[in-house]
């Protein structure tokens, strides 16, 4: 595993420093903004998006250096309905994703795993928060595996994809990842979880396979989008932190984010 000098042709970020991390032979590029203690912020569909860059951005701010892996699309594209439709083909014939399966890991945590580790050993600290989101979303329960993953955030986590009432509440991780989550949660760690109440991609019965699986450790925040909510919230709306989010005190969108930024500076300052 290794830092390298960003390839050839890469994308440059406003704001952010670009390298390439290797692992196994898996390499991608890497944005890097701030500094202070790690957290590894794993992009959506379909891709770091300008919102997505936004935030982590936000997160350099509050004082920790945000890491941003582009994983798949072109950093910095805004979103699109032809973009989103393509990267999301891609990521369902990849075998990195377990996009259908039930009791599977994604293999992409892995390259998430190792990334999260040597930003740690290199910038020290309690450990290193990790948001994944959407399609990412439950990369970070997965990273929890790991000690040094010590502020996990899942923002929309919506793997397994699917119909039946068993994937709905599935959490996409293997039954071995299950049971090492719950020993890092019966120790202390907390872990935070967004979603709109609408959302047909994250339903109410996955949050509540988290609460089961997690007791009190896990912080699940629900946001109303049912018809005529208070806050004229669109029915489908998805992305807490990003395409979604209404940058208003009082919104609680806005609330979430700060909620998430809160849990990183309790978990990673003390």
């Amino acid at each position: 595993m290794s830092w390298g000098a960003p390839r050839p042709g890469g994308i440059e970020l406003d704001g952010f420093a670009r390298a390439t991390y290797d692992y196994d032979g898996r390499v991608h590029d890497v944005y890097r903004a701030g500094s202070g203690p790690g957290v590894i912020v794993i992009h959506e569909i379909p891709g770091v998006t300008p919102n997505v860059a936004a935030f982590g951005r936000r997160v350099a701010d509050a004082g920790f250096t945000a890491v941003l892996p582009s994983l798949f699309g072109t950093p910095g594209k805004p979103v699109s309905v032809r973009y989103m439709l393509g990267q999301g083909t891609r990521a369902c014939v990849s075998r990195e994703f377990a996009i259908w399966a039930l009791g599977r890991t994604s293999s992409a945590t892995v390259w998430c795993r190792a990334l999260a580790r040597d930003v740690h050993e290199e910038l020290g600290g309690p450990g290193v928060g990790a948001v994944g989101m959407c399609l990412t979303g439950g990369f970070a329960l997965a990273m929890m595996v790991d000690d040094h993953t010590v502020a996990p955030v899942l923002s929309q986590p919506s793997l397994p994809l699917g119909l039946t009432a068993s994937r709905k509440a599935a959490v996409g991780l293997s039954a071995e990842d299950i049971a090492a989550v719950q020993s890092r949660a019966a120790g202390g760690c907390d872990v935070l979880g967004l979603r709109f109440t609408g959302d047909p991609l994250v339903r109410a019965a996955r949050f509540d396979t988290l609460r089961t699986l997690l007791g009190d450790r896990f912080i699940g925040v629900e946001i109303d989008s049912s018809k005529g909510n208070a806050h004229g919230i669109r029915a489908q709306a998805h992305s807490v932190l990003t395409e979604d989010l209404v940058d208003e005190p009082g919104h609680p969108t806005k609330d979430a984010l700060d909620q998430v930024l809160d849990f990183f500076a309790t978990r990673l300052k003390g």
